[in-house]
């Protein structure tokens, strides 16, 4: 289905690029071309232009003589993935406990340079910042870990 009609766009564009052509030259010596025809003018006799094949597409794929890894391997290499994501979620979980536990502690006291309630404000959004930093961390980590099928 494709072929047809890259085939019907390329006929189209060839019955386009073979439009009749006019050239006229005024009286002060002014050339203009035009595809209209007009009293004076003279149709050009043009070679039509050469259609221009699409190039073939490529096959996807390993190339040649790529490295193929044995399935042992691979599922080494898969699991030691798997840890290291565990580890990682593990991490992040600790550190956002941490940044729950700051901001909680954050607004209830409020800092004797903070006389000017926006100070408070922007101090308090450190914090909820902070926190949502891990929360997306942690929301990423699991998303890795069910995609990679574990």
């Amino acid at each position: 289905m494709k072929l047809k009609s890259m085939v019907a766009v390329a006929f189209s564009l060839s019955l386009a690029a073979h439009a009749e052509i006019y050239k006229q030259v005024d009286a002060q010596g002014h050339v203009t071309y035009s595809n209209v025809p007009t009293k004076g003018a003279t149709r050009l006799d043009l070679e039509p232009l050469p259609v221009i094949p699409l190039p073939k597409p490529k096959a996807v794929g390993a190339p040649a003589g790529f490295p193929r890894v044995d399935v042992e391997t691979q599922k080494k290499r898969d699991d030691t993935r798997q840890k290291l994501l565990g580890d990682e979620l593990g991490g992040e979980q600790k550190l956002l406990a941490e940044a729950q536990k700051a901001l909680k502690e954050g607004e209830a006291v409020r800092m004797g340079d903070e006389r000017n309630y926006q100070k408070y404000l922007d101090r308090i959004q450190k914090l909820k910042d902070n926190v949502t930093l891990h929360e997306k961390n942690i929301e990423a980590l699991n998303k890795e870990l069910a995609g990679s099928g574990k």
